[in-house]
């Protein structure tokens, strides 16, 4: 191999870690401060018990934070369920969206221990694990966490698709999120996010109903993904064109069509999508 050619090689590689390195860190590093601050804001206190309103507001503004951090490196996805979504609408490569998804559980994991080691032992408890509550079946539980995320997931591809909005996302997907609290925390807690339910169910050590919050939140991203992507807001890619994107072998944007007024690509998540 040629001298120019290898060096050419070298600078690519190392281009595609530092691109691949820092989302990947932005995303643990996201999801672990929305766990923190999240799941923080439901401890029970005794001088202050936490009320709906109090917990909601805080995964709010704990999620505006971890998204206006990460957006421009990694999309801000944060959440196992964001991520299958973008996969589903061929925003994402697969081997990306499997490294972002263990990324957001060592982060949320890592969230969690924090979390745990800060917290004095009377007010720890079971850390905010998700639970399902007030007689709530396991059926109506999953139906609650897939609502609740269809519509969190219709808001985070709103809010980041460049046909519709070049702003930040923060303040509209953080708004998603409290919305959701207010009216799942009577059911499940609210989880709306895997790996949020992830972390500190690791930390504590208890997995009971646990994979509610991987059924429901999944199954609801998936069907934001085909109402978006598919039925409200298709794009023009090819069969030939997702199968590439998923496979990671070209990038997002080369393969967007976007409509002759737009100047923009599909998704502004995808900007940093590099060839994995």
């Amino acid at each position: 191999m040629e001298p120019g050619l290898c060096c050419r090689a070298y600078l690519l590689a190392g281009r595609l870690w530092t691109a691949v390195s820092k989302a990947l860190f932005a995303e643990f590093l996201a999801t672990g401060l929305y766990v923190f601050f999240g799941v923080g804001s439901v401890l029970p206190w005794p001088v202050a018990l936490p009320s709906v309103l109090q917990i909601a507001i805080t995964f709010n503004l704990a999620t505006a934070t971890a998204v206006q951090i990460s957006w421009k490196t990694s999309g801000a996805h944060a959440n196992p369920a964001v991520t299958l979504a973008y996969l589903v609408g061929s925003h994402i490569s697969l081997p990306r969206a499997m490294a972002y998804i263990a990324a957001q559980l060592a982060g949320a994991t890592v969230g969690a221990a924090l979390l745990y080691g800060v917290t004095p032992g009377g007010v720890r408890e079971t850390l905010g694990v998700n639970v399902v509550h007030n007689s709530t079946s396991t059926g109506q539980a999953v139906a609650v966490e897939l609502i609740l995320t269809l519509q969190l997931v219709l808001c985070v591809f709103a809010s980041t698709d460049s046909r519709q909005t070049l702003g930040s996302p923060a303040a509209m997907i953080g708004t998603s999120v409290a919305l959701g609290h207010l009216i799942g925390i009577y059911f499940t807690g609210c989880s709306m996010n895997p790996a949020r339910s992830f972390g500190p169910a690791v930390i504590v050590g208890k997995f009971a109903v646990h994979w509610i919050f991987w059924v429901g939140p999944l199954t609801g991203a998936v069907l934001a993904s085909l109402i978006y992507n598919f039925i409200l807001f298709p794009d023009t890619k090819t069969v030939a064109q997702r199968l590439a994107i998923l496979v990671g072998t070209t990038k997002v944007e080369k393969v967007v069509h976007v409509e002759p007024q737009t100047k923009e690509p599909h998704m502004n998540s995808e900007d940093t999508e590099v060839s994995v």
